[in-house]
């Protein structure tokens, strides 16, 4: 029994979303019981890419939890922060973007929040909101007068952000990255004034920015501000949440098909499948509870079930259906279904003496290189079309091509993709 009188609050305590809470019987008497109040709240996002990835769902999460129990989710795309880049985490200083990248990336990152949240002009519809509106404006003598001087440059150099950059000669902490905890502040307090927000929540890593927000409220507007953490996302095996040995696990169809999204779930480890599904899916707690305790080969129904819920929120239901069903023809059925990953290729490369397997297995995403590429083909960890291939020197020409037109790569059970000729 959960000794919170919010609903919000009850929610993430039991998926185990709570790190660190400022004020917390104050947070919960603000958040009330359910249908008491509305309280709006708020979670940055820059916008250094075209899509936000797996590492960022707890954080989307969090936003369609505060909805779903009442309350109104403020989005806020940093196309302001963005251009100065944040160094909480970071071992070095990110790449600059100038104003057509962020616009792009930021329009991208809008499609992932058109799926998990509704918009409107309702009192708990979410507001996508851009800092770019306040902070492309401000007089920088007047800000440094107005807000500067709150700031303790002493209490800033102890922020684990900073301690952490200049502890490395090699990647030194610019002044520019330096004034980023003043920008993310005084976001909040903007916030607070445009959109009566009274909460900030993010990683276990921002708590540092996102308390020195709280304590500016304070000092400038009397402001009575609260802050939310969730823990540090790691697997069971300590690998960082959202990245594959082939790049980043993107919400964005356009850059990760539904059925690799599914398949990144699928291959959960064994020890997450429980935490994930409290984490990721909106499946019942006595529901989850059941599923976390299969066992041997059980198990593999419940990766499959976090799979579908999980896909069917970022990509709708209909493409989780199409993405499982996928796996089963490939994995289950043996068949080159469509729906796995293809790769095109020229033509010409499979003509006369054909495309060599190592190659073929690095254009395919399934080897990094060609040392890679001969070690899973002399492990016998390759097949082509179904067929196992032992020989490092095979070459793949038109022969090949199945009645789809496509030749089907597997490296291993799991990991397949299509060779299109074009």
């Amino acid at each position: 029994m959960s000794h919170y009188r919010s609903s919000f609050l009850q929610v993430l305590e039991a998926r185990g979303l709570i790190h660190q809470l400022s004020a917390p019987a104050a947070l919960d008497e603000a958040l009330g019981a359910p249908g008491e109040r509305v309280v709006s709240a708020y979670i940055g996002f820059d916008c250094t890419a075209p899509s936000l990835h797996a590492g960022s769902l707890v954080q989307i999460m969090l936003l369609r939890w505060l909805q779903r129990c009442g309350h109104r989710p403020i989005v806020l795309m940093g196309g302001g922060t963005t251009r100065v880049g944040d160094p909480s985490g970071k071992d070095e200083a990110r790449k600059l973007l100038d104003e057509e990248q962020i616009a792009a990336n930021l329009a991208g990152i809008r499609e992932v929040f058109a799926r998990y949240l509704t918009f409107g002009d309702g009192p708990t519809d979410a507001v996508m909101v851009n800092n770019a509106d306040w902070l492309l404006d401000l007089d920088y003598i007047d800000f440094l007068r107005d807000y500067g001087r709150h700031f303790s440059v002493n209490r800033m150099l102890t922020m684990d952000s900073v301690k952490l950059r200049l502890s490395r000669e090699e990647s030194s902490l610019s002044f520019l990255e330096f004034n980023y905890m003043i920008l993310q502040a005084y976001d909040f307090v903007e916030l607070h004034r445009r959109y009566d927000v009274s909460l900030q929540m993010g990683g276990s890593d921002q708590w540092g920015n996102i308390v020195t927000g709280i304590d500016l409220g304070r000092r400038v507007q009397g402001a009575q501000l609260y802050a939310l953490t969730t823990p540090l996302l790691t697997t069971a095996s300590g690998a960082k949440m959202g990245k594959t040995a082939s790049g980043a696990v993107w919400l964005n169809p356009q850059m990760l098909s539904p059925y690799e999204f599914w398949q990144y779930w699928r291959n959960t480890e064994d020890a997450d499948v429980g935490r994930f599904l409290r984490l990721f899916t909106e499946l019942s707690i006595e529901e989850i509870e059941h599923l976390s305790a299969l066992q041997g080969a059980q198990i593999n129904e419940a990766k499959k079930r976090l799979a579908t819920e999980i896909t069917a929120l970022a990509h709708g239901p209909e493409a989780a259906r199409q993405a499982a069903q996928t796996a089963a023809q490939a994995f289950e059925q043996g068949s080159a279904a469509q729906g796995l990953p293809t790769v095109v290729v020229e033509l010409a490369q499979l003509e006369g003496d054909g495309l060599g397997i190592l190659d073929a297995l690095r254009q395919a995403g399934l080897a990094n290189s060609n040392s890679e590429a001969r070690r899973l083909v002399t492990g016998r960890a390759i097949k082509v079309n179904d067929e196992p291939i032992a020989d490092p020197t095979a070459r793949l020409d038109t022969s090949r091509l199945d009645s789809n037109g496509v030749i089907k790569l597997s490296a291993g059970r799991k990991r397949h993709a299509l060779l299109k000729p074009q």
